[in-house]
């Protein structure tokens, strides 16, 4: 069905965390797996029987594991590991970014290899259909042994801790249970450190992200395709036999976007004259990012899909690994590049607006494209607040993952930062998604002081309709903030990021 998600049947992919994360789809664990989980949680049970040492579960965590504990305190170290956890600090992440952390450990659980048991998967199940969300702080994640910290925030609603968002309501996690009819639960030896260690949180991040970014990159290019309108550029520079001759799949992917966006246009020209890099060179300057994009999906998926915490247990054979596949060092290393592409993609759209505003290159539409310049300033402050989201881009753009410290003890001597890649590329995201939606709207006025839209290809006429179902012609000025953040709230759902 399609509003409903089976964990445990298959891989589960990038639309299908969408699904849940923000479309409310209903997940159930798929036949079977309930039992593979409880294979899993036996076996540790077992491994304890016969007096095995396990880090976690009868040690202390971390530089503690050197502690033995005994049997009556096993239980309350669990409890504990969200107490200690419980500092976070910075503005909550956005709630489907912690539904889909959510789905990611249910994900996890459902291989066996946490040893939990299968009521505490069937409970962190109830809260997400229940849409019942934990109220998670941005900081406080090194991404070695996982996302704790954040980790630990969706964890500590189980047992009644912490605040949650209910329909928009935030409320104590005891409130929020009780009204959904649920009860606080205790974790069980091992659950708490399960529900902890794991790349759960930056992963979620990527994976939403991915489809954020690809949808960003097209509105982009779809302002690329509406200012060679506007403009009056040549249309030769997208010529498949050009990008051809190159090979790469992102230039001749955005050629293509660019060339069917501009199809039966009779504002593009034959001319042999050359346009500005920044349109001429749209393929080949923005196509590595079409392809950084496109080729995240298998590392994403693969991590979606993984065993991430520590201990493992083995639920066929009962063997116990102590290990690291908590360490984030693929999300964070994707991240980073990502924040690459996005200062790329901010310069980009810089440039445009540069371009179209200015009488000097933009083949003759009035300075700042108002009707009446000097008593109008048209969309001078505009370009002031792209080229400032622009020069944010910039300074986010620097990898996280070559900042770690040694923390904890020297336990995690080594850190892979991933958390702090996703919060910063969160952000520069969001500085692009905003940048666009401006050159969006201004390249749409550009169209009108050119003569209006029936000269327009017929993907071009899409994308210009797009935006003016959000955005009116400026004929003097006003404030335009909110048409900004509907062209924005357009562009991140998808509605244009279509192709032409």
């Amino acid at each position: 069905m399609a509003n409903r998600l089976e964990v445990g049947a298959r891989a589960l992919t990038i639309e299908d965390v969408e699904r849940v994360a923000r479309q409310g789809a209903e997940v159930r664990l798929a036949q079977g797996v309930g039992a593979r989980i409880a294979k899993g949680r036996q076996r540790l049970e077992e491994c304890l029987a016969r007096g095995e040492r396990i880090y976690g579960v009868n040690t202390g965590v971390g530089g503690n594991q050197g502690f033995t504990l005994a049997p009556e305190d096993m239980e309350r170290l669990q409890h504990n590991l969200m107490r200690h956890l419980s500092c976070a600090t910075g503005e909550p992440l956005p709630s489907d970014v912690v539904r889909s952390a959510i789905l990611l450990r249910i994900a996890t659980f459902a291989l066996g290899a946490s040893a939990v048991r299968p009521e505490l998967v069937e409970r962190l199940i109830a809260v997400l259909n229940r849409a019942i969300t934990p109220v998670v702080p941005r900081y406080g994640s090194v991404g070695a042994s996982g996302d704790l910290m954040p980790s630990a925030y969706i964890a500590r609603l189980l047992v009644g801790m912490g605040e949650a968002d209910v329909a928009g309501r935030r409320m104590p996690a005891s409130a929020a249970l009780e009204a959904a009819g649920l009860t606080p639960m205790r974790f069980a030896p091992k659950e708490g450190l399960a529900l902890l260690n794991g790349t759960t949180v930056m992963t979620a991040v990527a994976a939403l992200m991915q489809i954020d970014a690809i949808r960003v990159l097209r509105a982009l290019l779809g302002a690329v395709a509406l200012s060679a309108e506007a403009l009056e550029a040549p249309a030769q520079p997208f010529e498949p036999w050009v990008h051809e001759r190159k090979g790469h799949p992102g230039q001749i992917a955005v050629a293509a976007f660019i060339r069917e966006a501009l199809a039966d246009s009779q504002s593009v020209k034959a001319s042999r004259h050359q346009s500005g890099y920044s349109l001429r060179c749209a393929p080949q300057g923005l196509g590595p990012a079409w392809e950084a994009f496109e080729d995240a999906r298998p590392v994403i998926e693969r991590e979606i899909n993984s065993a991430n915490d520590n201990p493992l247990v083995d639920p066929d054979t009962g063997a116990l690994y102590q290990a690291g596949n908590f360490y984030g060092g693929h999300i964070a290393r994707l991240l980073d590049t990502w924040k690459l592409d996005f200062a790329v993609m901010a310069n980009w759209a810089n440039a445009l607006m540069a371009v179209v505003v200015d009488p000097r290159f933009n083949s003759g539409l009035p300075a700042n494209l108002t009707p009446e310049p000097g008593v109008n300033c048209g969309f001078k402050g505009m370009q002031l607040s792209v080229t400032s989201l622009a020069c944010a881009v910039r300074q986010i753009a620097g990898p996280s993952g070559i900042h770690s410290l040694p923390t904890e003890e020297y336990n995690e001597d080594v850190v892979s930062l991933g958390m702090h890649a996703a919060v910063t590329a969160m952000d520069a995201l969001e500085c692009v998604r905003n940048e666009t939606a401006m050159v969006l709207v201004a390249s749409a006025q550009a169209v009108d002081l050119r003569g209006g839209p029936a000269r327009l290809g017929r993907g071009s006429h899409r994308i210009y309709e797009s935006v003016r179902r959000a955005a009116a012609f400026q004929d003097k000025d006003r404030p335009m903030e909110q048409e900004v953040v509907a062209v924005a709230a357009r562009i991140r759902s998808g509605q244009l990021a279509e192709a032409p």
